[in-house]
């Protein structure tokens, strides 16, 4: 298999925009981990919404049949990364948002269906042509 199909047969960009999302949200809560587990802070909650952002670009990857379900967690977990890490600047939440949405319409490349006709193709049967009717004398 080469690297080139392999990429077609996920949605290749989505997980990289939602691993990139997954550590820009990351790294503000990571910056500030002294911090992090003193009583009253949301960095933790910072911490956890990035590394689940980073584990579902990398499921997405490996599991691309629940891209879909990858996908509308991601965007869910994006938006709400704003509460504990700023979302990444906003850049990370934009970034999450945007390669939850590819996944979402993301599909999978249609199996060899071993026919010659193209799938679009429509043959003389199929259209309703009302020039070839007959018509009755």
């Amino acid at each position: 298999m080469s690297a080139r199909q392999w990429k077609q047969e996920r949605p290749f960009l989505g997980s990289i925009l939602t691993l990139l999302s997954g550590a820009l949200i990351l790294w503000v809560p990571l910056n500030l981990i002294v911090k992090a587990f003193l009583p009253g802070t949301v960095s933790v909650i910072g911490i956890l919404f990035g590394g689940l952002v980073l584990l579902i670009g990398i499921m997405a990857l490996f599991f691309p049949q629940f891209s879909k379900v990858f996908g509308i967690v991601a965007i869910f977990l994006s938006i709400l990364s704003i509460v504990g890490a700023l979302g990444g600047f906003l850049v990370g939440t934009l970034l999450g948002i945007t390669g939850g949405s590819l996944m979402v319409a993301w599909s999978p490349p249609a199996a060899d269906r071993g026919t010659d006709e193209q799938p679009g193709e429509a043959t003389d049967d199929d259209l309703y042509i009302p020039h070839k009717m007959v018509q009755a004398k």
